[in-house]
């Protein structure tokens, strides 16, 4: 007997369900870079050095590029058991099969984006510093919900400036919460003590262009936020 469209859409939302319990620590953003290769190699770097989430951000490509980018990263995230989020583009997350789509307050509503991945992906939304975004956006349907920037940003230095005091009152929400900003190894473990289950990084992991470096900037951070410090994770020679 072929399963009815209530039981595939209830298996759906329960693949839906399990990767937003996998939203838990690393969550990084990638930065924009021309070359594929040397995309996919710094990603795969940053999720050796424990990243369990990565988002695909490139505002400056061409939709032919941001397409064979992003199926070369969703092959390279999948081989680790990681999440694949698209930054912005419903579409293109559903194209590669991706994990999910990440919308800002210019993008797609958060209906029209889940008609377009469907049931089974997750759909998240920057909150800003705005709780009642947030509140919003989860009774609408959103997986997560972000906020920040919690510390200056190199990256969006005009960003708006959230309190950590949001990241406690999020709880409420009942979906996972996710600080972005300025996020560094010293900062990383007061956000998850106050309440984020993950951090969004782009700075701190990619800063540099060499792969050992960024998998020990993602073991660094990683680190800080299950309880230790950067000085506890192992130097890019084993020490340390």
């Amino acid at each position: 007997m072929l399963p009815t469209s209530a039981a595939v859409t209830d298996d759906a939302r329960a693949r839906r369900r399990e990767r937003a319990t996998r939203l838990r620590g690393l969550y990084a953003v990638t930065p924009e870079l021309a070359d594929t290769a040397d995309l996919v190699a710094r990603v795969t770097a940053a999720l050796a050095g424990g990243a369990t989430a990565i988002q695909y951000r490139n505002k400056h490509a061409t939709s032919s590029e941001r397409y064979a980018q992003a199926a070369a990263l969703a092959r390279a995230v999948a081989a680790r058991s990681a999440l694949l989020i698209i930054n912005d583009d419903a579409k293109l997350a559903a194209d590669v099969d991706a994990d999910g789509v990440h919308l800002g307050e210019d993008d797609w509503s958060i209906d029209r984006a889940r008609d377009c991945v469907g049931p089974a992906r997750l759909v998240g939304v920057s909150c800003y510093n705005d709780f009642d975004r947030a509140k919003d956006a989860a009774a609408a349907g959103a997986d997560y919900v972000a906020f920040g920037s919690f510390f200056p940003s190199a990256v969006k230095p005009e960003a708006r400036r959230a309190e950590v005091s949001l990241l406690l009152r999020a709880r409420e929400l009942n979906v996972p919460v996710i600080a972005i900003g300025g996020i560094t190894a010293s900062n990383a473990g007061a956000l998850v003590r106050a309440g984020a289950d993950a951090v969004a990084v782009i700075t701190a992991v990619f800063g540099s262009s060499n792969p050992a470096e960024i998998e020990y900037a993602a073991r660094a951070l990683s680190t800080a936020m299950t309880g230790g410090s950067a000085a506890d994770a192992p130097t890019q020679h084993g020490a340390r």
